[in-house]
């Protein structure tokens, strides 16, 4: 077997790999990632990352995006979510936006992975998966970046925030919430404390 065969021999269709990943099976990491490129049995990402591509009956199969994201930061602690996911609240916001928000504790910035834009953004706290009392919290978090009425928005949001179990948004506000969105609350969750309390 010669070196670039056994390189090959570790190289999983769909997955995303880092160039020191290729090092570990190389005696000639750069030309090798040269020569497999020219044999289309890698394509790059990114500056040092490669996908080994998935064919299928439609065509190579774009990257997972869990798994770029993954190899990217060298972490599986993100989140990946959009502000699209605010419309399914029901608080008014119609907007489409082509971005993908990466919540992590790496990298802060616009970066390009294979042909998407990601915008990460560091946080020191995020779950792990999304849910309508983070999505809530987030949406208040970022209000000022929609392309919506405001007023009308946070109007709906107070609504929509006495509709939902209160313990738990709670936890959300305190775990995820910026000072804007802690204080916006603060009044909804005191409010709804004194009118259970009379």
């Amino acid at each position: 077997m010669t070196a670039l065969q056994e390189v090959k021999s570790h190289l999983v269709p769909g997955h995303v790999y880092r160039r020191i990943d290729i090092k570990r099976w190389s005696n000639a990491v750069d030309r090798h990632l040269v020569q497999l490129q020219k044999e289309n049995l890698l394509l790059k990402v990114s500056a040092g990352m490669y996908l080994c591509p998935k064919e299928t009956e439609f065509g190579k199969a774009p990257p997972n995006e869990r798994d770029m994201v993954r190899t990217f930061l060298k972490d599986s602690r993100f989140l990946l979510t959009t502000p699209n996911l605010y419309n399914a609240l029901g608080v008014g916001t119609t907007q489409l936006y082509n971005e993908t928000v990466v919540y992590n504790h790496k990298r802060h910035g616009l970066f390009k992975l294979g042909n998407r834009y990601f915008h990460f953004i560091m946080k020191h706290h995020f779950p792990l998966k999304t849910s309508n009392e983070f999505l809530i919290v987030d949406l208040v978090d970022n209000l000022n970046k929609l392309s919506e009425d405001r007023d009308k928005v946070l109007k709906l949001v107070k609504e929509k925030a006495l509709s939902m179990d209160l313990n738990l948004l709670k936890e959300a506000v305190q775990s995820y919430g910026s000072v804007r969105a802690r204080k916006f609350f603060a009044n909804i969750l005191i409010d709804e404390c004194v009118d259970h309390d009379a």
